[in-house]
């Protein structure tokens, strides 16, 4: 359920392993290879393309980070992969080409995506055999059925309230994201952890920048004006006698939430939760798409040694294996929304223990492996 990268990767990945699967999708492709979303991969993820006949064009065409430049106190504080973590990586890939890069190899090993095929109903999750009831009257029977059907989507709900623990927590701003004709300014996706409010600079390509700025969490995107938007970037980012942020035309804005949710079980019968209907963490860590790659390399696995060995021993242990890993990511992920924005009742003291934080983080070796480890992925098994 879903054609985004969690549900095109798990019907890759058992494609893979001679399991036939079906994907079904509510919006129609070019809906969803237009979405613009996340653009960092962790290496792991970056490696399981590679493996699996993927991985071309990101090992062609994404840009390797070298780690992210922390601006706070008037100075840069970079913090590089490589040499805080043993040779780590992440790399900028926009998550429509991930998806297009799936897709693609999906048709052409002759895999079935049903586009504009809305679900209306899942009926026997607990029994031998599910049945997906769609929109225009058809059914499909099924082993098991996957979620990768967004926070939104149909699959979550299908678990019994009385089943489904529910823990969700919004913070108290949101992020202004921007989309720029103008090449990055910068060599480092850098983050400005400014006193005013935060700000982040990141790229797309080596002409598109993508920006961030933090804001009220129910604020506009009308209300902010280009001349604005740049205004409060060059305060935010730029730093004094330094290279300035290259401007440019402005093709897109938006202003997003930040919220962290955990949904458990992930599992419930025959059923499967992965990616955004299972989880969802706020932007700052790069999380959301890498966390869905995590939890399906787990359930394709599981799904194999079913079929291939009628073993379900992986099958009962799928929530537990996600939800330790999830838990962790949400950790780092509030750790860093914590750490490097300014929250409304911000005081001195806490802006000071802020501005410790970033320094242990930076300026320590532990403090840049740990960052380093958790940015570039922890191990899918935990």
């Amino acid at each position: 359920m879903g054609a985004g990268p969690a549900g095109l990767m798990l019907s890759h990945l058992l494609h893979l392993e001679g399991i036939e699967s079906v994907v079904l999708e509510s919006r129609s492709r070019a809906h969803v290879r237009e979405r613009v979303r996340a653009g960092v991969l962790e290496q792991g993820v970056v490696e399981l393309m590679q493996q699996t006949g993927i991985g071309e064009r990101v090992s062609r065409l994404g840009i390797r980070m070298r780690g992210i430049d922390f601006r706070f106190g008037g100075e840069p504080h970079l913090v590089e992969f490589s040499a805080a973590s043993g040779g780590r990586y992440a790399m900028v890939w926009p998550q429509h080409e991930l998806v297009e890069d799936l897709a693609n190899a999906r048709v052409a090993a002759g895999g079935e995506i049903r586009y504009e095929a809305p679900v209306v109903a899942l009926e026997d999750l607990d029994g031998s055999k599910p049945s997906i009831r769609l929109k225009n009257q058809d059914s499909l029977d099924c082993d098991f059925v996957a979620g990768c059907d967004g926070f939104h989507g149909i699959c979550r709900g299908a678990i019994p309230a009385s089943v489904l623990k529910e823990h969700d927590h919004i913070f108290p701003f949101g992020w202004l994201g921007v989309l720029a004709e103008a090449p990055p300014a910068w060599p480092d996706i850098t983050w400005g952890c400014h006193p005013r409010e935060f700000a982040m600079m990141s790229m797309r390509t080596p002409t598109m920048t993508r920006l961030y700025l933090q804001c009220p969490p129910d604020d506009d995107a009308a209300n902010w004006s280009d001349e604005r938007i740049w205004s409060e970037l060059h305060e935010r980012l730029d730093l004094p006698g330094g290279t300035k942020l290259n401007e440019g035309r402005i093709v897109q804005k938006g202003v997003a939430a930040m919220r962290s949710y955990v949904a458990e079980p992930m599992r419930h019968g025959r059923l499967f939760l992965a990616g955004d209907a299972a989880h969802i963490v706020p932007p700052t860590g790069a999380k959301g798409l890498n966390s869905a790659m995590a939890d399906v390399r787990v359930l394709a696995r599981a799904l194999a040694e079913h079929y291939k060995r009628g073993n379900d021993a992986l099958i009962e242990r799928y929530s537990e294996t996600c939800l330790r890993r999830m838990w962790l990511v949400q950790r780092f992920s509030t750790w860093l929304c914590t750490t490097v924005h300014r929250f409304p009742d911000t005081d001195a003291f806490t802006r000071r223990l802020q501005l410790a934080e970033l320094q242990y983080m930076a300026g320590t070796e532990t403090g840049r492996r740990m960052f380093a480890e958790n940015f570039t992925g922890l191990p899918v098994d935990l």
